[in-house]
């Protein structure tokens, strides 16, 4: 079946999934979630193919981890289904309404978008976490994972489509587009009037082809390179945590942080800790002359690491003289994704979140904090780093659009 043809059939589940109730749309998350926990073995039996497909191909460690499904990560991908089963159903919320001078009742309620195709890559849980996330605010999803995890993604769409029909709704709500030839990627990018928005979750290079090619409207997700200041005011157990939190929890993922920007009045007393912290955690630290001052580990930095999204047990770290210091480095080097301060000044963390352009901001906290989950919205279909649609982790109410509803009596207008 072509990608036009899968869009149309997406398009025509989008209409029941739309009049779907909470209760059916809900009744199918948890019976995906069950399958998906009965069909373990046949999904870990799926990933190992692609795994050792990824191994034979020289894939970073870093890139296998995120490809890897465990038993544990398969529990997990259905725990965050159930938790968007447990969640508010977004659609028909009235975001405002009045009753206007002339008697007409106005209301604004959220709608689901219609279609919404997802392109990402590695991460099949991605897979799992978009289907949940769409089918609750009812949208049907085309889902076109990378091809590295074909075989994952098959595994795992099989099991959610069998769910959903079996809970009474389209099995067509939720597709898995070809990955064996990129003409499907183009296919997609151009099914304009089938496709309602399109939503590339995967590397720089992935996002910059989707935004400048495609004709579908698109929403940004994002790189992280994400910062981590330690200001001059700082508590240094805490910053020591938080930084090594940031970087080593899991660094394969777009909130882990890539670089390390110290205050120069706490350079003396935090990077030797830092540096030997970061060592014996295995990361390479890419550091400016003063930093490499501190340990003959350090890498001398480039112009280019300072904006790299490293993904991999690599940090760069820079000593800066001042906090705007630090706030011009990020503003040159950021993505828009998510920075950190380590303060106990309240005028230095007010100054800093202010004048950071970010998704999100920590204050205090890791940046692996930047999570749909951790933030409360169930699973997440990605974190946008532009400003329109939508900002920050996408729970359900970022995958809706409004629609007005004017109610009269007989009105008509003079």
């Amino acid at each position: 079946m072509s990608v036009l043809e899968q869009a149309s059939a997406a398009r025509i589940a989008s209409f029941d999934l739309a009049a779907a109730t909470r209760a059916e749309k809900d009744r199918a998350l948890l019976l995906m979630a069950d399958r998906l926990v009965e069909r373990t073995g046949d999904i870990v039996h799926a990933n190992g193919v692609d795994v050792a497909t990824a191994r034979e191909n020289g894939t970073s460690e870093a890139m296998i981890d995120r490809l890897v499904l465990t038993p544990e990560r398969i529990a997990a991908m259905a725990d965050g289904l159930r938790q968007l089963a447990a969640l508010p159903d977004p659609i028909g919320d009235v975001v405002r309404g009045s009753t206007l001078a002339n008697g007409l009742e106005l209301r604004q309620v959220r709608v689901p978008f219609g279609v919404v195709g997802m392109i990402y890559e590695g991460r099949p849980n991605v897979t799992a976490d978009a289907a949940g996330i769409c089918l609750k605010s009812g949208n049907a999803a085309l889902l076109r994972g990378s091809g590295s995890a074909f075989s994952s993604n098959a595994a795992i769409v099989s099991v959610l489509r069998k769910a959903v029909a079996d809970a009474g709704l389209p099995a067509d709500t939720i597709q898995l587009l070809d990955a064996t030839t990129r003409d499907s990627v183009k296919e997609l990018m151009r099914a304009r009037g089938l496709v309602d928005v399109l939503i590339p979750r995967g590397g720089a290079s992935l996002i910059k082809t989707v935004v400048e090619q495609s004709t579908v409207p698109v929403i940004e997700t994002g790189v992280g390179n994400c910062h981590v200041y330690v200001d001059a005011a700082a508590d240094l157990e805490k910053a020591l945590a938080i930084v090594l939190n940031s970087k080593v929890h899991r660094c394969s993922v777009c909130n882990s942080a890539e670089s390390l920007l110290v205050n120069a009045e706490i350079a003396d007393a935090f990077l030797p800790l830092v540096l030997d912290e970061l060592d014996a955690a295995g990361v390479t630290v890419h550091g400016d002359p003063r930093v490499a001052g501190y340990s003959d580990a350090v890498v001398p930095a480039t112009e280019e690491d300072w904006g790299t999204e490293f993904l991999s047990l690599d940090m760069s770290v820079a000593v800066v003289d001042t906090l705007e210091d630090a706030l011009d480095h990020i503003r040159r080097y950021g993505t828009g994704h998510t920075e950190a301060i380590v303060s106990e000044s309240v005028a230095a963390t007010r100054r800093f979140v202010a004048g950071v352009d970010a998704a999100a901001v920590m204050v205090n906290a890791s940046t692996r904090f930047t999570d749909g989950g951790e933030f409360g919205f169930g699973a997440e279909i990605g974190i946008s780093t532009q400003k329109l649609h939508a900002r920050g982790p996408m729970g359900l109410p970022e995958l809706t659009s409004t629609k007005y509803i004017v109610t009269g009596n007989g009105h008509t207008r003079s």
